[in-house]
């Protein structure tokens, strides 16, 4: 089996990964799993699409992540993952898709407007 690249992105993060067969060890950023997530929460949330079709000890991944903050990160390296899965094989599509995994979550920061300190809150008002 080749490696496959696949890209991952939710708010402002990007994970571009590269996934081959191997022991199942995850190197972000040329750091393990449980070096660059302590947090056991995000790391279940890599894993998912592995532990859903029980893939889990099956391929290596290399991550390179980038902008957003850690739980971005995580849920754009969970995309890639399971956009990497479906390339191996298609059939793997509409299980992944069921649990929500394929879906990229189009919800961004509203920009802040001139006038008012953040994007929808107003300054005070104050009748006399």
């Amino acid at each position: 089996m080749e490696v496959i690249n696949t890209i991952g992105r939710r708010k402002e993060a990007v994970a571009r990964i590269y996934l081959s067969e191997g022991t199942g060890e995850i190197v972000i950023n040329k750091r393990k799993l449980e070096d660059y997530y302590p947090l056991a929460t995000l790391q279940y949330i890599v894993n998912q699409p592995l532990e859903l079709l029980g893939f889990t000890g099956m391929y290596n991944i290399k991550v390179n992540l980038d902008g957003g903050g850690f739980k971005g990160q995580a849920e754009a390296l969970r995309l890639a993952i399971a956009r990497a899965l479906v390339e191996i094989n298609a059939e793997n599509k509409s299980p992944l898709r069921t649990a929500g995994f394929m879906t990229r979550d189009p919800r961004e920061v509203e920009r802040k407007k001139p006038g008012q300190p953040k994007a929808r809150k107003k300054f005070q008002f104050s009748k006399r």
